[in-house]
């Protein structure tokens, strides 16, 4: 009799539960009050990063390697050697220069010019030293040139070529107004004043380097005079006698003028 009184009669179980009104609903002949939304959720689909995992959507997303990116590359370029005298002091980047080219001329412009030059006169042992000298700088410089060109081309163009494993999956990123607009002051305001720099720095070397291969050139070494020869043979020097000692054959029933 307990388990009777507990549970419901068969005819309740069986019926269908009613429906509760739904108090969102507005009722038949009611007008509907526009209540306050609620906020939106935004989703935003990030790429995954290059190690798999998803990155956050407020970190911005990059398809470029880090290695290839061009504030990456200028950061390089200018701790490493060098690339970085141009962009440093000028007192220190001048010095450099004059000291590299000093130590090449000294230890292979002034050897070479000795041994496989036009003798042992000072004027040209020191006008080649000297040329040997500012052609290693000029070699120097021109490759700084080249370097920073490419970095400050890549800065300032909207666009960024990149390879994933290599040259044969080339790939093109277009650049976001905020990278453009950065790699555009720092191309501006970094790299074109150390082109400028290193432009003066060629001009003046070619000028230099012109100047000494004329001076090597127009200046001549002193001739030992014939007399003081006692009648021995002398480079770039005809006689008569000379000739007549390599080639007897040549003056065969001529007299002996002297």
């Amino acid at each position: 009799m307990a388990a009777s009184l507990s549970s419901p009669p068969l005819h309740a179980r069986l019926l269908p539960l009613p429906l509760t009104p739904n108090p969102t609903l507005p009722a038949s002949g009611a007008r509907r009050v526009a209540g306050p939304r609620p906020p939106l959720r935004r989703c935003l689909a990030t790429p995954p990063s290059r190690n798999g995992s998803f990155s956050s959507p407020d970190t911005e997303w990059c398809p470029v390697p880090p290695e290839q990116r061009p504030v990456n590359e200028y950061e390089a370029l200018a701790s490493s050697l060098p690339f970085s005298w141009a962009a440093g002091d000028l007192r220190v980047y001048c010095s450099r220069l004059a000291l590299t080219g000093a130590a090449f001329a000294l230890f292979v412009g002034l050897p070479v010019a000795a041994f496989g030059g036009r003798g042992g006169d000072a004027v040209h042992l020191a006008l080649g030293a000297t040329g040997s000298g500012i052609l290693a700088v000029t070699l120097a410089v021109v490759r700084m040139y080249l370097g920073w060109a490419y970095v400050g081309n890549r800065l300032l163009s909207a666009t960024v070529e990149y390879e994933e494993t290599g040259w044969y999956d080339g790939q093109i990123w277009v650049k976001t107004p905020e990278v453009l607009a950065r790699d555009r002051l720092l191309g501006s305001f970094s790299v074109k004043p150390v082109l400028n720099r290193v432009k003066f720095t060629l001009v003046g070397l070619a000028g230099s380097l012109i100047l000494c291969i004329l001076l090597y050139a127009n200046t001549e070494n002193p001739k030992q005079p014939y007399e003081n020869t006692g009648g021995r043979a002398i480079p770039g020097v005809y006689s008569d006698d000379a000739a007549r000692s390599f080639e007897p054959d040549a003056f065969c029933g001529e007299p002996d003028l002297s």
